[in-house]
């Protein structure tokens, strides 16, 4: 018999097995000896109050034995199969991919970037160099953006597909296992490229392929139909089904779109700053004086407020983390967050935005699929210009934004490529830097201590989610005119983060293996 037991425990008794065990016997009330196992399933941390606590769920074993699971995943050869292109190796290209070869279908991924190990020279040449390469950097190449931004495998799109099969599929490719059973599961931007390599190295031996520096540069079209791609303007590759997976940045994409003519609309997404504390406040703040440590895991926080009718929230919040240059072309700024596995860095960031509908933007044009999208050009370009055109960011210390004041000094960051002190609200938006100011004074009140002149805030954070979206059919996924067309993914529209974009891919996948068994 298994049976299902929720437990309580004080925080630090988290790594006492023998307590653990202790408590779990006086609840299943059965001698130790009939119990065979304990295994954890769910693990989350209650600190609202002073005695901050862990809730955990565990399956115990009782006069049975536990048997370890199959593989998550079971490769097949799929080298003489029906071909499905997918354009982007992100999550939504990655695990598109994956479920391809699962419906007995072969994969080729074109993705514009280099492969995991090549793409980090680019990054360090953003951060020393001040250089962007247009193809390979914080967004694009193996893995896409989330590859080198953090991790985090959180999200609220439960209902739209298979979430324990993303997590399973990670942990087979090599994440811990620890992210099947934590209520914010996170495996660290230190881990993801190997799991990224593993999944690329699976994909090619079960027959697909994955193809680097190969630029989806324009598509072929007949009776509104995929037939094919060309790639770095050059090769046609003639194929039926296409998913179109290349994530929240990549501009150029939409530009092929709309010389087909091919419909597309401006969508919501959100825009803001990224603030950067010192991790020992958070910690502070949010464990009732405590520090982090062997019982409890770097702090986290969530915040959220509404004002003058805008929603402004915290996003991508990254203890222990490090702030990243993210701009796709050398004539903007962008900033992302990330952690490491641990989380051990001094600093804890987030961004802060602003939710942002198409119509509250200036001068909006309905007819314009691309209004929103060039609302975020001219910051990320305003930012870039007052920063002194480098990879440096505008920043301010935060009671300084508030008050309207330019900083006289900045303190440290984990920004590496630089941060230059701006009064924000000269750069940014009018209507976005008065609803943060005021929100900023709201999170100070939710959390006492978050209002100090020592923390950062760097602009802009802009790439929350496309601020384009290319509709589909909400049944079979292909776009709304375009038959064999599959808008997937962040860059669709259809997406907010690692797990979603995932979940979509393997939705499209399926759809395109129903076709083909209908067919």
């Amino acid at each position: 018999m298994v049976k299902t037991i929720d437990l309580r425990i004080p925080s630090e008794k988290i790594h006492d097995e023998d307590y653990i065990k202790e408590i779990v016997n006086r609840q299943v009330n059965e001698k130790p000896s009939a119990i065979r196992h304990i295994e954890l399933r769910k693990r989350s941390i209650d600190a609202r109050k002073r005695s901050i606590m862990y809730n955990l769920r565990y399956d115990v074993y009782i006069n049975e034995d536990y048997k370890a699971p199959a593989p998550y995943f079971i490769p097949k050869d799929v080298s003489n199969k029906d071909v499905i292109g997918i354009v982007g190796s992100g999550p939504a290209g990655l695990f598109a991919a994956l479920k391809a070869i699962e419906n007995g279908q072969r994969p080729i991924i074109f993705e514009r970037g280099k492969d995991v190990r090549a793409r980090r020279r680019d990054l360090a040449k953003i951060h020393k160099e001040h250089l962007v390469d247009e193809d390979s950097n914080y967004c694009f190449g193996e893995g896409g953006a989330g590859t080198y931004s953090d991790g985090k495998l959180y999200t609220r799109s439960k209902k739209r597909g298979d979430l324990k099969k993303v997590l399973e599929w990670f942990v087979h490719f090599g994440a811990d296992s620890t992210i099947l059973v934590d209520a914010h599961p996170h495996i660290g931007t230190n881990k993801l490229p190997k799991i990224i390599q593993a999944m690329r190295e699976c994909i090619i031996e079960c027959g697909g392929e994955v193809r680097f520096n190969t630029k989806m540069t324009d598509i072929l079209l007949a009776d509104d139909q995929i037939k094919g791609l060309l790639l770095n303007d050059k090769e046609e590759f003639r194929l039926d089904d296409l998913i179109l997976a290349t994530g929240h940045s990549a501009r150029d994409v939409f530009n092929v779109l709309l010389d087909h003519e091919i419909e597309m609309e401006s969508k919501s997404f959100a825009l803001g700053v990224r603030i950067e504390h010192k991790q020992e406040l958070i910690d502070q703040i949010q464990y009732h004086g405590q520090l982090s440590g062997e019982t409890l895991p770097p702090a986290s926080y969530s915040l959220v407020a509404q004002v003058d009718g805008m929603g402004v929230y915290s996003f991508c919040m990254c203890p222990g983390g490090i702030v990243a240059p993210c701009a796709t072309e050398q004539s903007e700024v962008v900033t992302n967050g990330w952690s490491p596995s641990k989380r051990n860095n001094p600093y804890a960031n987030s961004g802060i935005v602003v939710q942002i509908a198409p119509d509250d933007l200036p001068n909006y044009n309905v007819n314009d699929p691309f209004a929103a999208l060039k609302f975020q050009q001219s910051v990320e370009k305003a930012c870039w210009e007052a920063a002194g055109k480098t990879q440096a960011v505008p920043a301010q210390r935060l009671l300084d934004f508030i008050e309207g004041r330019q900083s006289k000094d900045l303190p440290l960051t984990s920004y590496q490529p630089g941060i230059v002190s701006v009064n924000l609200a000269d750069v940014l938006p009018p209507f976005i830097a008065k609803r943060l100011q005021k929100a900023f004074k709201e999170f100070g009140r939710k959390m006492r201590g978050f209002l100090t002149n020592d923390a950062v805030v760097h602009a802009p954070e802009s790439r929350t989610s496309s601020p384009v979206k290319i509709p589909r059919d909400k049944k079979t996924l292909q776009h709304i005119r375009v038959k064999g067309l599959y808008p997937c993914g962040e860059g669709a529209g259809y997406a907010g983060g690692i797990i979603s974009a995932a979940i979509d891919g393997i939705r499209c996948a399926d759809q395109i293996h129903a076709k083909k068994q209908e067919d």
